[in-house]
């Protein structure tokens, strides 16, 4: 039974208090859009099979149901289990707020998808990028601070276009980051990536924005994701690389990989990268753990003893 809402009350009616409650636990803005949008799914599926989109369809049967037409229409296990994370963590949260009074989802397991591997950069494509930077104007020197910052610290996206250029220590070459649920950290860099740094501030002077805060600058003023995706994009073209490969987040397997590779604590490594969860080792040091292992394997071959 429903305590404080009726049973009709509207899946949609409640997404706002859920929101509030996902926003003061800390969850990141995409990660309450991804929760909203799981529940937004769940209740137009409702209300195409002629179900009502309120609490009373909120049944397992339901959620059975949807599930089933989501792998129908050909999404992946990974998109299934994005879209289920967000119908069962709305159905927690009617359940600790007391809208309803038992779990309606009860006895539905899902199992995580094995997540895809994710290549890493080897050197040569990493200096081909930089390469594809050589020259003085504004967006060469950018471009290359850009890809330098992510090459060494395998920052999030996110994370590079928030840095300010006063959060910038060139001399102790580190950086202050504000993480996912606002966690802060420090971020290090290398001589060669200070230098470019150096050498972005001083054509950046020359810009138009220049009295913005924010270190990478764009037409707008602080260049957002999607403009550095589309920078890298434009630079891997140029650097005879295929420009789907080429993203932000490939960076940030790479840290982890040479990290790994290179003998670094996993602790540390973890502080760097601003994981929380021990699984981020196991996801971005897969492919460490493969060479390691193959390493291992060719080293230990008995064949080749006897």
């Amino acid at each position: 039974m429903a305590s404080r809402a009726s049973f009709a009350e509207p899946l949609d009616g409640l997404l706002r208090s859920f929101a509030l409650t996902l926003r003061t636990e800390g969850k990141s803005e995409r990660t309450v859009t991804i929760y909203r949008l799981g529940v937004e799914h769940f209740s137009g599926w409702l209300a195409s099979h002629g179900q009502p989109a309120d609490l009373s369809g909120l049944t397992r049967d339901n959620v059975r149901g949807w599930l089933d037409s989501l792998r129908a229409r050909g999404l992946s296990d990974g998109s299934v289990l994005t879209h289920w994370r967000g119908v069962r963590r709305f159905t927690g949260w009617a359940l600790s707020e007391k809208i309803i009074r038992k779990d309606p989802l009860a006895g539905i397991t899902m199992d995580r998808p094995e997540a895809p591997a994710v290549a890493v950069f080897p050197d040569e494509e990493l200096a081909a990028l930089i390469g594809a930077c050589k020259g003085s104007a504004f967006t060469d020197r950018r471009d290359e601070a850009i890809i330098r910052l992510l090459m060494d610290c395998g920052l999030r996206v996110g994370e590079l276009v928030g840095i300010d250029c006063k959060d910038l220590d060139l001399d102790t070459q580190q950086v202050p980051i504000t993480g996912k649920g606002d966690r802060a950290r420090m971020a290090y860099f290398g001589s060669k990536t200070a230098l470019a740094i150096d050498r972005y501030l001083r054509a950046r002077r020359g810009h138009r924005h220049a009295g913005d805060p924010a270190l990478l600058l764009g037409e707008r003023g602080r260049l957002s994701p999607d403009g550095v995706r589309e920078r890298l994009k434009i630079r891997a073209d140029r650097a005879g690389l295929d420009p789907k490969l080429v993203h932000p987040h490939r960076f940030r397997h790479t840290a982890a990989h040479d990290w790994l590779m290179a003998g670094g604590q996993e602790r540390d490594l973890m502080r760097l990268l601003g994981w929380r969860s021990e699984a981020m080792l196991s996801r971005y040091g897969a492919s460490a753990a493969d060479v390691r292992a193959r390493q291992a394997a060719r080293r230990l071959s008995r064949g080749d003893r006897v």
